[in-house]
C-alpha cells in the first residue's frame, strides 16, 4: 500500500483549516486577502496559494522559466494551491485558459507592501505634503516588476478591491490590502500600466456592495458616463526652468497684475468641426498668442479639475488631482502651462474646495459612511448648490486638500490658485436660516477648522511659491494679511463691493449718475484695507444679468464709449486686474458655455475699438509703475476731485516708488468739458498716456495734444492744467 503523498496531504490540511476563509475569498468578501494569498509558511513547507477565476490549470514557474509544479484546485470558482519546492524564492504563474491560450503572470500578493512605516505615519497624522505619491495610482519598478501601485483611503470599508481593465472589472481578483492604524488600503498590482481605466469597488462594514467610486487621487479620469480613473504616468520634460527659478515664496506685490479670465471649453471652438473644443495644444498656440498679443500678465482659467458636468463649468469638481479629459491628456496641459511661461505669462487657476458633488462615483459617503463631508446636513450640505461641504476638521480631509492645492503647484507649474467661495467655508450659517446650522464651540458662526485650513493652506502655497486669490464677498478682516499677522494668509481678495457698486453705477443713465455719485468713490474707503484685485469677472456676465456691454445705457456710441470709459476707470483705479473673456471685445449677449465667444464681432468697427483700447490699456498698465507699484499703500493714491457729482467727473493721482505720478480724470456723462481746471502737483508740461475717446477707439477723438501747466491753483493743488475733458471718458495724464 502507498504511503500518502505529504505534499497532497499538506493541500488537503490548508483546504480544510481555511474553508471559511477561502469561501469569503472567491466570494469577495474578505478583507484580509494577503492573509491567504502569495506565498505562506504552513508547518515545514511554504504554500502558494492564488486566485485566478478565468483559469482552468496554474502552473508555478521559476523566474528562470523552469517548470515547478502545477497548482491544485481547491475551489471551484479558481482558487488554486501549491507547496513551493525547496530552494525557490520568486516564482511566476503560469495561467492556462479554457480557449487553449495560455499567459505568464506575476502574482500581486507576493510582493511586500510600498508603504513604509514614515509613509503611514505621515499618512495617519495628515501631514504629508506629497500625499499625491502615497495615495492614488502611481506606476513603479518594484524588485525589477513594472505595474501600478494603487492606494485608497477607506477607513470603515470591510473590503477594497481595484477593478479595471486588467481584471474584466471583477472585484474579487484585487482585493487590497489594510493598514488598520489609518484606514489605507493599498496594492502592487504587476502588468497593469499607463492608461489602464480603474475604478475602486468597497463594501461597507456590514459587507453590502457600494457602487463603484473613481480614486479621489486620480491623475487622469475618463469622459462621462464611464467615469474611470485612469493609470497615467507623466512623460513630460519641462522647459520653464528660468521661470520656475524666478518664482518666490515672498508675493511681489509691486507687479503688474492683469488677468484674462477664461473657460477654456468656449473661449474658441471649431465650429466647422462639429463645434468641437481646442484641445490644450491648440489653446498653447492660440489662446497663449491671443493674451499675449493683448498684453495681460496672467491667464485665470475656470476649474480645469475633471468634472461631470459641463454645466457646472468646473466648480462641482469629482478629480482634484486631474485636468479635465475634455482638451487633452494631463501632459497636454503640462505643455499648455509651459507655453504661457514662454511667453511670459502667470497661469492661475480657479480651484473648488468649498463643496463637491453627490455623483455616486465621487467622494460621497465613499466608504459607506460620511468620510470626507459631515454626517449632520447642518454641517455638511450645501442647500443652494445640492453639493457636500469636506469636513475640515479631519486631518485626512485636510491633507487631502492641500495635497492638491501643492499637487498643481509642483507638477504643473501653476503660478497661483484662486479658491472659490470662500465665504461659504468661513461662516457656518452661510445661505442658512435659524436652525438650519451648528454654532461653533463658542457659540459663534464662525467656521473655526475651515479658518484653520485655508491659514495652513495658504502657508503652503507660498512657501512652493505660489500666490493664492480669495474669492470671498463679506467683511471678514485681514483676508489677505500674513497668518503670523493674524490674517487668513491670501496673497490677494477679489474686491466684490467695488465690482458691484460700478456695475451698478455704469448701468445708470449718465443723466442720473450724478445721484449715484458716491457708488465710484466708496470704494476709496476700504481700498487699501486688503491687496485687493478688481474683477469683472464670469459671473457678471450670466443669469439674466446681461454681458458688461449690455448693461452700459445709451444709444450704440454711449454704450461703447461708457464701456471704454468704465475699463480704463477700472485699470487707473488701485488694485490688480481681472477681465473675463469676451469683456475684450464687447460681447453683446451674455456668456454660454455651449458655444464660441462671438469672435464675429470683431468685424465691426465698435468692438475692435474696445479690443483696440484694452490692448493699449494693458500696455500703458504695465509700462506706469505708478499705476501698480503703490496698488496696497495710501500713500500711492490721492483724490484730487472725488465731489464733482454735478458734472460727473472724478480725478485722481497715482504715485510709484520713486516720485513717478499719473493723473486720472473720467468724465461719465456725453458732455464735453471744455477749459477744465485740474490742480496738479507739479509745473512742466503734461501729456496723455491713453485717451478711451480716441478716434482709432471709436471715440469722438477730443484730446489734450500737449498740456502746461500754469501757476494757478487749484483743488489744493499749486498749479493746474486745463482740459478738454472728452464725453463718457477716461484718460490718464504723465508728465511730458
Amino acid at each position: 500500500m502507498n504511503s500518502p503523498d505529504p505534499i497532497e496531504l499538506e493541500i488537503q490540511s490548508d483546504r480544510q483549516r481555511h474553508a471559511a476563509a477561502f469561501e469569503a475569498l472567491v466570494e469577495g468578501r474578505h478583507g484580509d486577502p494577503f492573509s491567504l494569498l502569495g506565498i505562506h509558511k504552513s508547518g515545514k513547507s511554504r504554500l502558494v496559494r492564488c486566485f485566478q477565476p478565468k483559469a482552468v490549470r496554474v502552473h508555478l514557474v521559476a523566474t528562470s522559466g523552469e517548470a515547478l509544479c502545477e497548482m491544485q484546485r481547491v475551489h471551484p470558482y479558481g482558487l488554486f494551491v501549491a507547496v513551493m519546492p525547496a530552494g525557490k524564492r520568486r516564482y511566476l504563474l503560469k495561467l492556462e485558459f479554457a480557449d487553449g491560450g495560455s499567459e505568464l503572470v506575476e502574482d500581486p500578493y507576493r510582493f511586500d507592501s510600498t508603504l513604509g512605516d514614515l509613509d503611514l505615519y505621515l499618512l495617519g497624522e495628515g501631514s504629508d505634503k506629497r500625499i499625491y505619491d502615497k495615495l492614488g495610482a502611481t506606476v513603479s519598478l518594484i524588485a525589477g516588476v513594472r505595474g501600478t501601485r494603487f492606494a485608497v483611503w477607506a477607513p470603515n470599508a470591510s473590503r477594497v478591491s481595484v477593478v479595471g481593465d486588467f481584471n474584466d472589472w471583477d472585484g474579487r481578483v484585487h482585493p487590497m490590502r489594510l493598514h488598520p492604524a489609518n484606514g489605507i488600503w493599498e496594492i502592487f498590482i504587476p502588468g497593469a500600466g499607463n492608461g489602464a481605466r480603474y475604478k475602486f469597488e468597497l463594501l461597507d462594514s456590514a459587507g453590502r456592495l457600494l457602487p463603484l467610486k473613481a480614486d479621489p487621487y486620480g491623475r487622469y479620469h475618463e469622459a462621462p458616463p464611464g467615469n474611470a480613473s485612469i493609470v497615467y504616468e507623466s512623460r513630460y520634460e519641462w522647459r520653464d526652468e528660468d521661470w520656475m527659478r524666478e518664482r518666490s515664496s515672498t508675493p511681489r506685490l509691486d507687479q503688474p497684475i492683469s488677468i484674462y479670465e477664461v473657460h477654456l471649453g468656449s473661449w474658441r471652438r471649431r465650429v466647422e468641426d462639429n463645434n468641437r473644443y481646442l484641445s490644450y495644444r491648440e489653446l498653447a498656440e492660440e489662446l497663449v498668442d491671443y493674451v499675449r498679443d493683448m498684453g495681460y500678465t496672467h491667464i485665470e482659467l475656470l476649474p480645469v479639475s475633471e468634472h461631470p458636468f459641463d454645466g457646472s463649468w468646473g466648480y462641482q469638481p469629482i478629480g482634484l488631482f486631474s485636468p479635465t479629459q475634455r482638451f487633452g491628456a494631463p501632459d497636454d496641459f503640462r505643455y499648455f502651462v509651459d507655453a504661457c511661461h514662454k511667453a511670459g505669462i502667470g497661469v492661475i487657476i480657479d480651484w473648488v474646495p468649498a463643496h463637491f458633488p453627490r455623483d455616486e462615483h465621487g467622494l460621497r459617503r465613499f466608504d459607506g459612511t460620511a468620510l470626507y463631508e459631515h454626517e449632520d446636513p447642518r454641517k455638511g450640505e450645501h442647500a443652494d448648490w445640492g453639493t457636500l461641504i469636506f469636513n475640515f476638521g479631519r486631518r485626512e480631509v485636510i491633507n487631502y486638500l492641500i495635497g492638491s492645492a501643492l499637487y498643481w503647484v509642483d507638477e504643473y507649474h501653476l503660478d497661483g490658485i484662486r479658491v472659490d467661495a470662500v465665504a461659504s467655508m468661513l461662516y457656518l450659517d452661510y445661505s442658512r436660516e435659524d436652525g438650519e446650522w451648528i454654532p461653533n464651540e463658542h457659540g459663534g458662526n464662525e467656521n473655526l477648522e475651515a479658518v484653520e485650513f485655508l491659514k495652513r493652506l495658504n502657508t503652503e502655497l507660498h512657501a512652493h511659491g505660489a500666490v493664492s486669490y480669495a474669492e470671498e464677498s463679506t467683511a471678514w478682516p485681514a483676508v489677505s494679511r500674513p497668518v503670523d499677522h493674524g490674517g487668513l494668509g491670501f496673497t490677494y481678495k477679489w474686491n466684490m463691493g467695488w465690482m458691484n457698486d460700478t456695475l451698478l453705477y455704469m448701468s445708470e443713465d449718465s443723466i442720473h449718475r450724478k445721484y449715484h455719485h458716491d457708488k465710484m468713490t466708496f470704494g476709496l474707503v476700504y481700498a487699501f484695507n486688503e491687496n485687493f484685485v478688481l474683477p469683472l469677472s464670469h459671473d457678471e456676465v450670466v443669469h439674466g444679468k446681461r454681458s458688461i456691454l449690455g448693461r452700459m445705457p445709451g444709444d450704440d456710441w454711449q454704450r461703447f464709449a461708457n464701456l471704454r470709459a468704465y475699463y480704463a476707470n477700472m485699470f487707473a483705479h488701485p488694485g490688480k486686474k481681472l477681465l473675463f473673456m469676451g469683456s475684450d471685445i464687447a460681447q453683446s449677449d451674455e456668456w454660454s458655455h455651449d458655444r464660441s465667444l462671438d469672435w464675429h464681432l470683431l468685424d465691426h468697427a465698435p468692438h475692435q475699438g474696445v479690443q483696440a483700447m484694452l490692448r493699449d490699456l494693458n500696455g500703458v498698465y504695465r509700462g506706469t509703475p505708478a499705476l501698480y507699484e503703490r496698488d496696497f499703500s495710501e500713500d500711492g493714491f490721492e483724490w484730487i476731485d472725488w465731489e464733482d457729482r454735478d458734472n460727473s467727473i472724478l480725478a485722481w493721482l497715482r504715485r510709484d516708488h520713486h516720485g513717478g505720478f499719473v493723473i486720472c480724470v473720467s468724465n461719465f456723462t456725453p458732455v464735453v468739458r471744455h477749459d477744465y481746471r485740474l490742480g496738479v502737483p507739479e509745473d512742466g508740461a503734461y501729456r496723455e498716456l491713453l485717451n478711451t475717446d480716441n478716434g482709432r477707439y471709436g471715440g469722438s477723438n477730443i484730446g489734450n495734444d500737449s498740456l502746461h501747466a500754469e501757476a494757478e491753483g487749484a483743488h489744493g493743488r499749486p498749479f493746474s492744467v486745463r482740459l478738454s475733458v472728452p464725453p463718457l471718458a477716461t484718460i490718464i495724464i504723465a508728465r511730458a
